[in-house]
């Protein structure tokens, strides 16, 4: 049996031949929950009737009640019912549709309908408006009614029955319901029956992605054994999160973009979730860091809050020169900068006070390498040596031309470790949360310092998982796997 389940009153509503997936009637869906045995199955349900108590309302209630992930819910089936009870969507709603017609000289002047299947459109310039409807109720297929005017309102959302539509709106529906269940990075099936379903966020076109395609790819192949599906999802399908159990974010994260928003999403929606929005806030800011590590004790290198330009005397008599001046929020070595002398300092402090009210500054401490150690859970994962880049005192190097240079890197067994290393990283780790983590330490003569903690740490087959091998990646399933049970 596939991984979704098409639901239908009749046989002539959606046939066999055209879709992939198991076409199921919502009779025998009720009747016959042995069918099922330990599978999970994503369910769509396009049963003509879905009013209160109907056949099409009990097969979203009971798919609940297995465990299988339905669209539409039942709590979507009942707002729907009701202008009153949906109404609290209708002004985001209304601000999308405006701002999508806004401009056009084709908008329609007269009551229009908005057909939308899948989150999907053909209405010309409401595609972001449609994504979004879909995101509020994730129903198969709704009509939206639009009363004209200079501020367009929204008269009725209601869902159409798919044995209703036009054979143009059929065709549509189908092709977008296709799109819809798509998988990316399918992997061989194996005879490991798939018990949860884990989103992978990430960003195809990301110049420095944490991880790459062929790596995640792998984590495909290896969280199919272990019973999880895992599938690519990108920035515009935040929408089809729920029909998930889990998120895993693979690409940059930040609290001010989409990454922040798909966390905060998984977490309303129960799911387990690397990373989380607590874990974004925490790592992403260096001078929270700087507190919390000095705090419980943590040995960092000698740093300085800078709150204006009158910090400039203390950061040079405490520091001196060269010192490295960081914004709170970058990534990837950016923001990082190591100044020389005060001239320089001040050229920098006045140009970076512009974007941010605070600073941080740090002594600069040389080293060949910085340790990255990868913390899952609170245990210790992986560790790395990451060399400076070639003629640089980074492990990036940041060219004017916008291309990056990275340093080499060495794998090593977390046994073979300095022992003081991983246990510095692990306490470091502990005090943001039980997430993954990659932890950045120098090591000289006065000992180990921590650097920063990353909430989304690289993760590469050849690269963090070039000595645990595919153990890297089982880890990581396993974590999802023992949260969903516990669930």
């Amino acid at each position: 049996m596939t991984d979704w389940i098409i639901l239908v009153d009749s046989a002539r509503d959606v046939l066999q031949a055209d879709t992939p997936h198991k076409v199921m009637m919502v009779r025998d869906y009720l009747a016959r929950p042995q069918l099922f045995g330990g599978l999970r199955p994503t369910v769509i349900n396009l049963s003509r009737n879905t009013a209160y108590q109907s056949a099409g309302y009990y097969a979203s209630l009971l798919a609940g009640a297995r465990g299988h992930r339905v669209m539409p819910t039942v709590q979507t089936m009942l707002e729907l019912s009701r202008k009153e009870l949906y109404r609290d969507a209708l002004p985001d709603l209304e601000d999308k549709l405006n701002r999508c017609l806004k401009g056009r000289d084709d908008a329609p002047e007269e009551p229009f309908k908005v057909f939308v299947a899948f989150g999907r459109t053909e209405f010309p310039g409401l595609e972001g408006f449609a994504l979004l409807l879909f995101d509020w109720f994730r129903c198969p297929l709704l009509e939206v009614t639009v009363d004209p005017g200079p501020w367009r309102a929204i008269e009725k959302i209601r869902p159409l029955s798919i044995h209703r539509l036009t054979p143009e709106q059929k065709a549509f529906a189908m092709a977008a319901m296709e799109r819809q269940t798509r998988r990316g990075w399918q992997a061989a099936k194996s005879k490991t029956p798939s018990r949860y379903g884990l989103a992978v966020l990430h960003n195809p076109r990301e110049a420095l992605p944490p991880s790459k395609k062929s790596s995640l790819e792998r984590f495909a192949q290896v969280a199919r054994r272990h019973g999880v599906e895992v599938d690519p999802i990108e920035k515009g399908d935040l929408a089809r999160l729920a029909e998930y159990d889990a998120l895993f974010i693979r690409e940059t994260t930040s609290i001010d973009n989409h990454t922040y928003r798909f966390a905060r999403r998984a977490e309303q929606e129960g799911m387990p979730v690397i990373d989380d929005t607590v874990s974004m806030i925490r790592c992403t800011n260096k001078v929270y860091l700087k507190e919390l590590l000095e705090s419980h004790n943590i040995s960092i290198p000698k740093s300085l809050v800078l709150n204006g330009p009158q910090a400039l005397d203390l950061a040079e008599h405490d520091l001196g020169y060269p010192m490295v001046v960081k914004i709170p929020d970058g990534s990837f070595s950016r923001g990082v900068h190591k100044v020389d002398d005060r001239a320089a300092l001040e050229t920098l402090a006045a140009k970076m006070f512009v974007e941010t009210d605070l600073l941080l500054a740090q002594e600069f401490m040389p080293t060949e390498y910085d340790w990255r150690v990868g913390v899952l859970g609170g245990e210790p994962l992986f560790a790395c040596q990451y060399l400076m880049a070639h003629n640089h005192w980074q492990i990036i190097k940041h060219g004017s031309d916008g291309r990056a240079v990275e340093g080499r890197v060495r794998s090593v067994a977390v046994e073979d470790a300095p022992p003081e290393v991983i246990q510095a990283a692990v306490k470091a780790a502990r005090l943001i949360g039980a997430g993954l983590y990659g932890v950045d330490l120098k090591q000289n003569a006065r000992g180990v310092h921590v650097i920063e903690i990353n909430d989304n740490p690289n993760l590469d087959s050849h690269v963090e998982g070039a000595t645990i091998r595919d153990e890297l990646w089982s880890r990581l399933v396993q974590w999802f796997v023992t949260r969903l049970d516990e669930r």
